[in-house]
C-alpha cells in the first residue's frame, strides 16, 4: 500500500466542518467530514452514539490506526459548538467558513474545528513519512460544549472495554493566549454548581411572626458561603472562587412574605479541595440556617494536573520548533474533556489562540490553523518516533 497522500489542508478541513451546523446535540455532517479523511488515511473508524432526549442522542467517533510496535498517541477534541446567539451581529453567515482579511470566520474556527483540522492535516503528512510507529487515534465527541454526559466519558469507557486506551493524549482546545504557542494546560480546576431551595411560611408582611420569611434565611446561608475564604492558591493553581450566579424568588406581590426562595452558584476549584468535601460544607451552612430546604449539587469535574514530564516537555519541544516561543504551562480556564481523559493517561492541552471562542465573528487565523497543523506533525514525530 502506497503512503498516504501528505497535501490534505486544515483550512479546506476547517471549512468544511465550519459548514455543518453542529450545535449540541446534532451532528449535521460534522463527524462525516472527519470519517472521510481518516478513513482515507487507513483509520478504522467506528461512531459511538451514546444517549437520549433532552441531551442526546448524541454521536462520537473513535478512529485509530496500529502500525508497529510503540506508544499509543491520542488527539482527542470535540466536533460540536455552542449556538450562534444573535444572528444580526454577525458579519458573515456563521456557517458559511467565509475567509476574511486572513481569517476563517464562522462558529466553532477557534473553539475547535481549527484544532481538528490542524489534526487531520498533521497525521495525514506524519503517515507520509513512513510505517506508523505505534498506534494513532482519534477520540472526537459530539458533545463538550453541552452537558458533557454522552461524549467522552462513556467513549472512555468504551475504549477501556476495548483494551484501547491511550497511553497519551493531546486535547485541542484553544489554549494560545495573544500567540499560536504562547500557552498550554497542564490541568484544569473543578467545577461544582449547587441548587438551593429554601422553604418558608408564606405570610402578610404586616404580621410577621405568622411567616417564615425564606429570602432571609436564603441571604444568611449565601452570606456565610461568600465569607469564607476556601484557599489562596498554589504553585500551579489560582485560587478557588464561588460565585452567586442567580437568586430567584418570582414574588409580584409587595405585602406578601413568599414561601420560597432559591439560589445557584458555581465553584470552581483547584486541587486544594473535592467535589464531595465542599459539597458537605455547602449541605450543613444551608441546614444551619434553613433545615427545611433541599439542595440539588453537580460536579462537572474535579480538579487535576498532570505534572510536568515526558508529555508536557515533548509539547513543548514542538512548539518550539515550529514557533520559537516556550509555552506557559497553566491551568487557568474552565473545564474541558479532559477532565474524563486523565483517569486514563496523562493528557494536555494545546490549540489555538482563544480570544474569539464563543463570541460573534468567531475567527482563526489562516496562518495560525497552518502553524498549529505544523506543531501537532512535529509533535507526533517525537511522540511516535
Amino acid at each position: 500500500m502506497s503512503p498516504p497522500e501528505p497535501n490534505i489542508d486544515p483550512v479546506t478541513i476547517t471549512q468544511q466542518l465550519i459548514r455543518c451546523p453542529s450545535v449540541t446535540p446534532a451532528d449535521e455532517g460534522a463527524l462525516a467530514v472527519l470519517e472521510r479523511a481518516l478513513t482515507g488515511l487507513g483509520f478504522a473508524c467506528t461512531r459511538l452514539p451514546f444517549g437520549h432526549a433532552p441531551d442526546g442522542p448524541v454521536d462520537n467517533l473513535f478512529a485509530t490506526l496500529a502500525g508497529g510496535p510503540g506508544p499509543h498517541f491520542a488527539f482527542a477534541g470535540h466536533s460540536d459548538v455552542v449556538p450562534v446567539g444573535d444572528r444580526s451581529g454577525w458579519s458573515e453567515d456563521p456557517f458559511a467558513g467565509e475567509i476574511r482579511g486572513g481569517f476563517i470566520v464562522g462558529r466553532g474556527a477557534a473553539d475547535m474545528k481549527g484544532a481538528l483540522g490542524a489534526m487531520i492535516a498533521a497525521t495525514a503528512r506524519h503517515l507520509a513519512r513512513g510505517p506508523l510507529v505505534g498506534r494513532l487515534s482519534f477520540i472526537i465527541t459530539g458533545d463538550e460544549e453541552g452537558p458533557a454526559t454522552f461524549g467522552t466519558a462513556p467513549m472512555l469507557d468504551w475504549l477501556e472495554t476495548h483494551d484501547l486506551v491511550p497511553d497519551m493524549c493531546l486535547v485541542g482546545e484553544p489554549t494560545s493566549q495573544a500567540h499560536l504557542g504562547d500557552m498550554m494546560k497542564i490541568g484544569r480546576r473543578g467545577s461544582l454548581n449547587a441548587w438551593i431551595t429554601v422553604n418558608g411560611a408564606q405570610g402578610h408582611v404586616g404580621y410577621p411572626d405568622r411567616a417564615d420569611n425564606p429570602i432571609t434565611r436564603l441571604v444568611a446561608i449565601m452570606a456565610d458561603l461568600k465569607a469564607r475564604v476556601l484557599d489562596t492558591g498554589n504553585g500551579w493553581f489560582q485560587a478557588s472562587n464561588l460565585e452567586i450566579t442567580d437568586l430567584s424568588v418570582g414574588n409580584p406581590a409587595t405585602n406578601l412574605i413568599p414561601a420560597q426562595a432559591r439560589a445557584r452558584l458555581n465553584i470552581r476549584f483547584n486541587n486544594e479541595h473535592s467535589g464531595a468535601t465542599l459539597s458537605d460544607w455547602i449541605r450543613s451552612v444551608v441546614s444551619a440556617h434553613a433545615p427545611a430546604s433541599h439542595v440539588e449539587i453537580k460536579i462537572s469535574g474535579e480538579a487535576f494536573l498532570t505534572q510536568p514530564g515526558a508529555l508536557s516537555s515533548l509539547v513543548s519541544a514542538a512548539i518550539a520548533d515550529v514557533t520559537g516561543r516556550t509555552p506557559e504551562l497553566s491551568t487557568t480556564g474552565g473545564t474541558s474533556d479532559a477532565r474524563f481523559i486523565r483517569r486514563l493517561c496523562p493528557v494536555v492541552e494545546f490549540g489555538l489562540p482563544g480570544q474569539s471562542m464563543h463570541k460573534v465573528d468567531e475567527h482563526a487565523a489562516v496562518a495560525d490553523v497552518e502553524g498549529l497543523a505544523a506543531i501537532y506533525e512535529a509533535v507526533l514525530a517525537r511522540a511516535l518516533a
